[in-house]
C-alpha cells in the first residue's frame, strides 16, 4: 500500500539571501533607495497627469495608469523583500503567498495589455491624426484602460486558482525572495502538467498577443513617419512615440533576458549561478518601474513643463 506524503501547508519559507548574510544589508539599502525612486517618480507623474489640464489626453491617461500600476506591482513584493533582509526567519503564510502571486501575475499581465493599448493610441495619433479625437475619445480610452486591469486580474485569477488547489508535500521552502508560482508548483505532490500548459496558453494570450499588436502598430507607425517629406516633421512625429517604444523595449527585453538566458552547465559554479538568478529576478521587477518615469520625463517636453510648473507652484505656496 502506497503511503502519501501530502501535508497541509500553512506557510512557506523564503530563502532569499540567507546563504549570503553579508550581502543582505547592502541590498537592503540599494533596494530601499530604488523603491523610493519608484514611489517618487511615478507619484509625481500621477500628480502632474491629474493636476495639469494640458495632460488630460488619452496618452497621459494611459501613462498615469502605467505609473499607478508600477507602484502597485513593486509594493506587492518589495516591502516583504526588505522585511526578509532584516528578520532571521523569512516566512510567509499560504494565503499571503497566494495574494502575492495573484498581484504579481495581475500587474504583469495588466502592463502587457496596457502597453498594447498605448501602442494603439500612438498608431491612431500618427497614422490617422484627423480621426484621433473621435477614435480616442474619453468614451473609448477609459474602457480601454479598465479592460487592461480586468484582463490582468482575470488571467491571474485563473493561474492562482489552479495552483492553490494542488496538494503539497512536506517541503515548504522556496528558494527565492518572494512567492513565485513556478517555485510553488514545484512543491506540489501532483501532476502539474495541466498547470504548466495553462500558464503557457495564458502567456501566449497576455504576453504574445500584445507583443504582436505592438509590433504591427509600429510597422504602420514607422512606415507613416518615413513618408513624411521633411526631416523636422519625421523627428517631431517619432518623438511622440519614442518614450513608449523605449519602455516597451526595456519591459520585454528584461523579460526575454530573465527567462531566455542559458543555464550554467558548470556544477562548480552552481551557487554563483543561483545567486545571480535570484538577483536578476529581483532587479527585473524594479528596473522597469524605476526607469519608466525617468524616460517619460526626459523625453517628453509636456511632462517636463508640467513637473516644473508643479514644483514652482509648490515653492510659491510655501
Amino acid at each position: 500500500m502506497e503511503v502519501s506524503n501530502q501535508s497541509t501547508v500553512t506557510e512557506f519559507v523564503l530563502l532569499g539571501l540567507s546563504a549570503h548574510p553579508t550581502l543582505e544589508k547592502t541590498f537592503f539599502v540599494l533596494i530601499l533607495l530604488m523603491y523610493l525612486v519608484i514611489l517618487l517618480g511615478n507619484g509625481v507623474l500621477i500628480l502632474v497627469t491629474i493636476l495639469d489640464s494640458h495632460l488630460h489626453t488619452p496618452m497621459y491617461f494611459f501613462l498615469g495608469n502605467l505609473s499607478f500600476l508600477d507602484i502597485c506591482y513593486t509594493t506587492s513584493s518589495v516591502p516583504l523583500v526588505l522585511d526578509g533582509f532584516l528578520t532571521p526567519r523569512k516566512t510567509i503564510s499560504f494565503s499571503g503567498c497566494a495574494v502575492q502571486m495573484f498581484l504579481s501575475f495581475a500587474m504583469g499581465a495588466t502592463e502587457c495589455v496596457l502597453l498594447g493599448m498605448m501602442a494603439f493610441d500612438r498608431y491612431v495619433a500618427i497614422c490617422n491624426p484627423l480621426r484621433y479625437p473621435v477614435v480616442m475619445s474619453k468614451a473609448a480610452y477609459v474602457p480601454m484602460a479598465v479592460s487592461s486591469w480586468v484582463a490582468g486580474g482575470a488571467n491571474s485569477m485563473v493561474q492562482i486558482s489552479l495552483a492553490v488547489q494542488l496538494p503539497f508535500c512536506g517541503d515548504n521552502v522556496i528558494n527565492h525572495f518572494i512567492c513565485e508560482i513556478l517555485a510553488v508548483l514545484k512543491l506540489a505532490c501532483a501532476d502539474i502538467s495541466i498547470n504548466v500548459i495553462s500558464m503557457g496558453v495564458a502567456n501566449v494570450i497576455f504576453l504574445g498577443v500584445p507583443v504582436l499588436f505592438i509590433f504591427v502598430s509600429y510597422i504602420f507607425i514607422l512606415s507613416t513617419i518615413l513618408r513624411i517629406p521633411s526631416a523636422e516633421g519625421r523627428k517631431k512625429a517619432f518623438s511622440t512615440c519614442s518614450a513608449h517604444l523605449t519602455v516597451v523595449i526595456i519591459f520585454y527585453g528584461t523579460i526575454l533576458f530573465m527567462y531566455g538566458k542559458p543555464k550554467s552547465k558548470d556544477p562548480l559554479g552552481a551557487d554563483k549561478q543561483d545567486l545571480a538568478d535570484k538577483l536578476i529576478s529581483l532587479f527585473y521587477g524594479l528596473l522597469t518601474p524605476m526607469l519608466n518615469p525617468i524616460i517619460y520625463s526626459l523625453r517628453n517636453k509636456d511632462v517636463k513643463t508640467a513637473v516644473r510648473d508643479l514644483a514652482s507652484h509648490r515653492c510659491l505656496t510655501q
